[in-house]
């Protein structure tokens, strides 16, 4: 008895450590100076894994963008590292948290960014406020009736917003905050336009000589304001200093690793329910050996990667209490069908049909066959196939 338990305490105990040895992270290291990624291996495939680098002197941030070879770039996937604070490191790493696919092929793109020095934030916001101030006066057009707009004050908005994230298009901000638009002070202002009225502005405009044209000056007044609004606000996003983008690596068409092809295997055991001719409904219970198919890619798809569908045998016949025999009709085993799902990692639950031959007996030789339900539950196995593959 002692020596069944040991046994049995042994199969749990191989059952669950799988569930307990969970693999490390991988990480692969990309040399800047000659541009080679994880020592020109392929990189990891189907699972998250670290970038590793050395930081080159000044670098503040570092981001990379993935995307499949030849792909559009628009749908490209972003990671990046930020050194803290003030601490002196000499690497960045990044975590690639999506898997990619297996054996295929990437474009890597990586940014490196310095901390941009006075002169070129200096540079920067002269060079947004006079695109935002040219804009404004391009856009607006001052006739007796009042201020009129070559378009909506939606699509200023809009527009505008574009000219700073056009200008800004090779700085990042530090605390990693897009500029998110112009506010409602600013659409505000330019709905006020709507309510100027150029005739009256001789009881609007103080202290104007006779000769200034008071309409022009009035509506000169609005514009001006109306660019102080919008330059003030661009102005305080550019306040903490941005990171500038220093260069640009790239390692095109680049391979992921081609996992080897794998064959789950189950044994278990399981459970037949019957009535059929019988007196009272019985339950059929032996082993079982199979094969599962996933319905998806666990490292994308985690319930469809869970998911199978799977088929197999019994490994033994049956027989009912009144003395039937039950058996495969086809094999002389019976054969089942069904779905399965994994769970805790090695453990497989199925549920489906199962084809049986019912013999009388009474030995006439009558016999019927039945698709019955059954549910189990297996160990799975992966069989590797190709294993000169294997890596």
């Amino acid at each position: 008895m002692k020596t069944k338990s040991t046994k049995y305490l042994l199969l749990i105990y191989l059952s669950v450590l799988p569930i307990l040895s969970f693999g490390q992270i991988k990480s692969i290291y990309y040399n800047v100076v000659s541009n080679e990624l994880n020592n020109s291996n392929p990189i990891p495939s189907e699972e998250p894994f670290f970038v590793k680098g050395r930081l080159p002197v000044g670098i503040e941030m570092v981001k990379v963008a993935i995307n499949k070879a030849g792909k559009n770039e628009k749908r490209a996937v972003f990671y990046e590292w930020k050194k803290a604070f003030d601490f002196e490191v000499s690497e960045y790493e990044l975590f690639i948290s999506n898997p990619l696919r297996n054996n295929d092929r990437y474009d890597l793109e990586f940014y490196f960014y310095e901390k941009a020095g006075d002169a070129q934030m200096q540079k920067v916001t002269a060079a947004l406020n006079g695109n935002l101030e040219a804009y404004i006066r391009a856009n607006m057009e001052v006739k007796s009736s009042g201020i009129k707009t070559n378009n909506s004050d939606a699509v200023l908005l809009s527009q505008m917003n574009q000219i700073v994230s056009d200008g800004l298009q090779n700085y990042r901000h530090f605390l990693g905050q897009d500029f998110h638009g112009f506010s409602e002070v600013v659409r505000q202002k330019l709905d006020q336009k709507n309510r100027l009225k150029l005739r009256r502005a001789r009881f609007n405009v103080l202290g104007r000589n006779k000769e200034d044209n008071e309409k022009a000056a009035y509506a000169e007044q609005y514009i001006q304001e109306l660019i102080a609004l919008v330059q003030n606000e661009s102005s305080q996003y550019l306040d903490n200093s941005l990171l500038a983008l220093v260069d640009i690596r790239s390692v095109s068409n680049y391979p992921t690793e081609k996992k080897p092809n794998v064959l789950p295997l189950n044994f278990g055991y399981a459970t037949i329910p019957i009535k059929r001719d019988l007196p009272a409904t019985e339950y059929l219970h032996g082993p079982y050996v199979g094969l599962s198919l996933p319905l998806g890619n666990k490292a994308f798809t985690k319930f469809l990667g869970n998911a199978s569908f799977s088929t197999g045998v019994f490994l033994t016949n049956f027989e009912s209490s009144q003395g039937d025999r039950i058996s495969g009709e086809l094999i002389g085993l019976p054969i089942y069908a069904g779905l399965g799902y994994k769970m805790f990692q090695v453990f497989r639950l199925n549920v489906g049909a199962v084809m049986l031959n019912f013999e009388g007996a009474n030995g006439m030789g009558n016999s019927n066959t039945y698709i019955q339900p059954f549910a189990g539950i297996s160990l799975e196995f992966n069989l590797w196939l190709g294993l000169k593959d294997r890596r």
